[in-house]
């Protein structure tokens, strides 16, 4: 049953394909437009030392894209779900309504692997995008950032009665992340207190570490704490307040 509903979600992400490519395309865009100047593989010092593809476009585009997905899309299919009262005519059958949650998170995150790879391996094919030095810790803070910006995907799913309002709430939330977590500019360029904010802020730790893992450096422990105290408190919130209609 959980194979036929993810395949049920997956056909949904794929029907309606404005947002999905909205979503998939602008760090794909992001990458190839700077990927392309002359000098994006040689290091600059507005960018900690480190060349600005390898240094901080390509971790941008990564963070980007798992903000996007769990913060507009993941909260808006789940909401909408509810809306329409699927949610509720799963609690009554024999499926229970968790199936669909899990398989609207496959189906995300599925989505989110492959551009993923599209960035890091077909950046480097065609870019000459540096691979990650820090394969492990690479890996480790994707896992992390995922879970937090899901978990507090969920959150908003959990709060918002509609779709449109899910993702109007996603939204809201993605932007000061976005200005706060050293999106819009480099960490070491934000005045302190912005420069601090960028670590503890889901989005702009998993960003800020995998710039650290891209060019052979480690996560900072402040920026793994801040994403695993995020995804328990915004996991544990959204399993008390979710409502399945």
């Amino acid at each position: 049953m959980l194979t036929r509903l993810t395949a049920v979600e997956a056909k949904l992400f794929l029907r309606d394909p404005g947002a999905p490519i909205t979503v998939l395309g602008v760090p794909i865009a992001l990458l190839l437009v700077f990927g392309l100047l002359p000098d994006a593989n040689r290091p600059r010092e507005e960018f900690g030392g480190q060349p600005p593809l390898s240094g901080f476009i390509a971790p941008l585009a990564v963070a980007i894209l798992i903000g996007m997905l769990a913060l507009t899309l993941f909260p808006g299919a789940m909401a909408t779900h509810r809306e329409r009262g699927v949610l509720r005519r799963l609690a009554a059958s024999p499926v229970p309504p968790s199936r669909l949650l899990t398989a609207q998170l496959l189906v995300n995150l599925a989505a989110a692997l492959v551009v993923v790879l599209l960035i890091v391996v077909g950046g480097h094919v065609v870019l000459g995008l540096a691979l990650p030095a820090n394969p492990g810790g690479f890996l480790l803070t994707l896992v992390l950032g995922t879970t937090a910006l899901f978990a507090a995907g969920l959150l908003v799913a959990a709060l918002a009665p509609t779709g449109r309002t899910a993702g109007g709430a996603g939204t809201a939330v993605f932007f000061p992340m976005l200005a706060l977590g050293g999106v819009w500019v480099p960490k070491e360029n934000l005045p302190g207190v912005l420069r601090e904010m960028a670590d503890v802020l889901p989005l702009g730790a998993m960003l800020n570490a995998l710039r650290a893992c891209w060019t052979g450096g480690s996560p900072e422990p402040l920026q793994l704490a801040a994403m695993i105290v995020f995804a328990l408190v915004c996991g544990g919130l959204a399993v008390r307040f979710f409502r399945w209609e």
